[in-house]
């Protein structure tokens, strides 16, 4: 049976391990990547950079499902942009999980969110749309990640904790347990939290700027 096809919207390194997931979960085909108009043509791990973004209203005619890979450190906004078009132009966005990641069936995943290699995500945690789950992190039991997050490389976020839409939690980074973090922060890489961080924060592990 033929495999149902992808578009893959960002072609930087981001989509480089993304495409590595789909790949190995096997369940759909990519058909081409979308990056800057003067990349068509190229090719990213060997796949075609078929368009830009002004291509999406076409090329959501003649393909059903899409991913957005680009990548999200310091602002959300443009992965936010590309997925909402997309869910206005009528395109499926799939969850897409490792099957290197384990993801308890007892835990929600949300449409667009990509679980990279070695994740984790436990039972009763709860994962919004368009999420970055990357590879090696960990979502304890009953963790609320919101809608556009980053939850990046062997980051812990512990149980019971809520991480609010459109917020960065960096690499190594821990949280205490129950803690709350606010929409659209950017918590640095390697640092403890362990206090609830306010909307619009930046936090590097001293003082909330």
């Amino acid at each position: 049976m033929n495999k149902p096809e992808i578009i893959l919207v960002g072609g930087g390194g981001h989509c480089r391990s993304c495409i590595d997931v789909v790949e190995q979960q096997g369940h759909y085909r990519i058909a081409g990547v979308l990056d800057l108009p003067e990349k068509i043509g190229q090719k990213v791990l060997g796949y075609p950079i078929i368009g830009g973004d002004e291509d999406l209203p076409r090329l959501a005619k003649q393909y059903r499902y899409f991913l957005v890979t680009l990548g999200q450190i310091k602002s959300p906004a443009r992965r936010v942009a590309i997925f909402e078009q997309l869910k206005g132009l009528g395109a499926q966005l799939p969850a897409i999980f490792s099957p290197r990641a384990y993801v308890s069936r007892h835990a929600i995943v949300g449409e667009g969110t990509i679980v990279m290699h070695g994740a984790l995500v436990n039972a009763g945690a709860q994962v919004g749309r368009n999420c970055i789950i990357n590879t090696f992190c960990l979502l304890e039991h009953d963790a609320a990640i919101g809608d556009h997050c980053h939850i990046s490389t062997a980051a812990i976020i512990n149980g019971g904790t809520a991480v609010a839409e459109k917020t960065f939690v960096g690499s190594n980074t821990v949280t205490r347990e129950g803690i709350s973090i606010g929409t659209n922060c950017i918590i640095g890489g390697g640092v403890a939290v362990l206090q609830n961080i306010p909307c619009e924060t930046i936090f590097t592990g001293k003082k909330p700027s």
